[in-house]
């Protein structure tokens, strides 16, 4: 599978996971690809796919749709990404490209290299998404100029190399690649521990000022809305990088009480000033 030839319009996609996620990317590509298979256990998110013509074809088990298609994605918690891989070979013997959009990165691709010869794998994670995971919370428009990470692995081929971009093309991201294990550092200290700072908020505040909960404290704790079920796999399987971030903020924790406490008003400006500094920059950063 060494031809970079790849014509998305051509081809046939199967989504494997139709959350907000997948059913999010179903509609980016809806109308540039030959076809969209829709995979999902539940029954209700497959009719409101196939109500909705949010895709072409539907169906519970993967081995009915995969045999078909030129290109599947797992779009799924880490977790099922892992065992769909396990089982990818039983499904479908049928060359194809194989991407996932996994919120962590070494444990996929290192499954990934290990599936047998006819499956072209590369690893995808687009830094985008809400709190609400449904695919009633789809929207086509939600990958809109997000950064979408690639991780390739030695065996990726040009071909799904150019596939991977031509999707994210498509649906208006912007392509990055970066090392399976680079991908994992960066994101415990981008997403995963802001997942836990605004659950570590939402348990520390007492029911009784939820009158008085204003635009702040909802900004701050929107991610604590985040399903436990997603989050708990991506925490596992990052759990080193994690626990790094987890360590530092701490300590910065620390350095703010600290001070406070002390009744050090100047050490405390000046690290409040630090922090404004710093916020500043990463968003500059980032544009």
């Amino acid at each position: 599978m060494d031809d970079s030839n790849f014509t998305l319009a051509n081809s046939k996609i199967a989504i494997i996971g139709l959350g907000l996620m997948g059913g999010s990317l179903a509609l980016g590509l809806r109308g540039k690809c030959a076809a969209i298979y829709g995979i999902d256990a539940d029954s209700a998110t497959l009719e409101l796919a196939l109500s909705q013509r949010i895709v072409d074809y539907a169906s519970s088990d993967p081995a009915a749709l995969l045999p078909e298609v030129d290109l599947v994605i797992l779009s799924a918690p880490v977790p099922a990404i892992l065992t769909l891989l396990e089982n990818l070979p039983t499904f479908t013997k049928n060359p194809c490209v194989v991407m996932d959009m996994g919120s962590t990165k070494r444990l996929i691709v290192e499954s990934m290299s290990r599936l047998p010869k006819n499956f072209d794998p590369i690893g995808g994670h687009p830094i985008c998404g809400k709190e609400k995971l449904s695919l009633a919370n789809a929207e086509r428009t939600l990958y809109y100029a997000a950064p979408f990470l690639l991780t390739p692995l030695e065996r990726t081929s040009p071909r799904a190399l150019s596939a991977a971009h031509q999707i994210i093309e498509a649906i208006g991201a912007k392509a990055k690649i970066l090392e399976a294990a680079e991908h994992d550092r960066i994101l415990a200290s981008t997403s995963h521990l802001p997942f836990l700072i605004s659950s570590a908020l939402a348990l520390a505040t007492l029911n009784d000022v939820a009158s008085f909960i204003g635009p702040g404290f909802k900004s701050t704790s929107r991610l604590a809305g985040t399903s436990s079920s997603m989050m708990l796999g991506v925490l596992q399987s990052n759990q080193e990088n994690v626990l790094n971030a987890l360590h530092e903020m701490q300590n910065q924790l620390a350095e703010i009480e600290s001070a406070l406490s002390s009744n050090n008003y100047a050490k405390l400006e000046a690290i409040l000033n630090k922090s404004q500094q710093s916020y500043k920059t990463l968003l500059n950063a980032e544009n």
